[in-house]
């Protein structure tokens, strides 16, 4: 007997494969639904993958409110998971102003899927970056001159407590997402915040990009992302390094923690700035500049006599042979 099923469309199946491994050691999992092509392909692939695997699928709209007609976006975007044969729930969140719009609106909505995943016992949040996310977060540190940290870009998978984020299709074009929704006749959302030229993703993704492409030829975008990746194994190496390390030159201190300078001398300067930056962001919740960490730096490595480095948070000074972290 002749099989006449209709060929799986390529870009259907590419996000299916894509999301199977991500659903294999969860029994609940959330899919974060904004309703734009990424976010809608991703979700119709956890809708047909997830039965399969015996996982619980909860689709997740953020109503963020930040412009007219969300709440209908937001109930469109449930209703199409629903559609598709997923659960689906809407949560209104109130967005501050730390950090600007862009930044305040991912820490509610990031909130928001932190407390939907407690109330329904999730283990695992879907997210929908794609490589082209990856891309442009790659060229917006390279702009900032940020670090390798930074370079490295989005994890594909990142614990939190007890939730793992997943972001499935970091290997997966946007242009396939897109393909994917056309062929299973599925209508994105288009952001207008995706045509909006006063945001730096948005003049990355619709101006420099595709003149990189042109003028350096296709495939920016690929070698951005295995760039990001690359960096991500030498940034998670050194992550387990200084934590190997900390643990034998640190040394509690009066409102703070101490480190002697003869081991922070000892380790080479990219393992020692690290040091430094990792004491201010764990010990007293701040991020420094490259300038103030390697003002600290001198400290240890070009020490005169100088006195006490005032930072945000807290004062760096020489003493006894140790380099004292206190809180201001």
């Amino acid at each position: 007997m002749t099989d006449h099923r209709p060929a799986l469309d390529p870009a259907v199946a590419e996000l299916r494969r894509a999301v199977r491994p991500a659903l294999a050691s969860h029994r609940t999992v959330l899919v974060a639904l904004s309703g734009g092509a990424d976010s809608l392909a991703l979700a119709a692939a956890v809708a047909f993958e997830a039965p399969r695997a015996g996982v619980r699928a909860i689709a997740v709209t953020v109503d963020h409110d930040l412009q007219p007609g969300s709440a209908a976006i937001a109930a469109d975007a449930a209703n199409s998971a629903r559609g598709l044969g997923l659960e689906a729930i809407v949560v209104g969140v109130e967005v501050g102003a730390d950090g600007g719009p862009e930044a305040a609106a991912r820490t509610a909505r990031y909130a928001a899927l932190r407390d939907a995943a407690t109330d329904y016992s999730a283990s695992g949040v879907l997210l929908g970056h794609t490589l082209d996310d990856q891309a442009e977060t790659v060229l917006l540190g390279l702009a900032r001159g940020s670090g390798a940290t930074s370079l490295a870009g989005m994890a594909g998978e990142l614990d939190d407590d007890e939730i793992t984020w997943m972001r499935p299709l970091l290997a997966v074009r946007r242009e396939s997402t897109h393909a994917a929704c056309a062929a299973q006749g599925l209508i994105p959302w288009e952001d207008p915040h995706n045509s909006d030229d006063s945001y730096a993703r948005v003049r990355v993704r619709r101006r420099v990009l595709p003149v990189l492409e042109a003028e350096l030829g296709p495939g920016i975008a690929d070698a951005l992302a295995r760039t990001a990746e690359q960096l991500r194994e030498d940034a998670e190496a050194f992550a387990d390094m200084i934590e190997e390390t900390i643990e034998d030159i640190v040394e509690p201190a009066e409102a703070g923690i101490a480190i002697s300078v003869a081991a922070l001398a000892a380790n080479p300067a990219a393992l020692r700035n690290r040091i430094i930056r990792h004491v201010a962001a764990s010990e007293f919740h701040v991020s420094l500049t490259r300038a103030q960490t390697l003002e600290v730096a001198r400290l240890v490595t070009d020490w005169h006599g100088q006195g006490p480095i005032d930072l945000p948070a807290f004062r760096a000074h020489r003493a006894d042979g140790r380099i004292l972290f206190t809180a201001r």
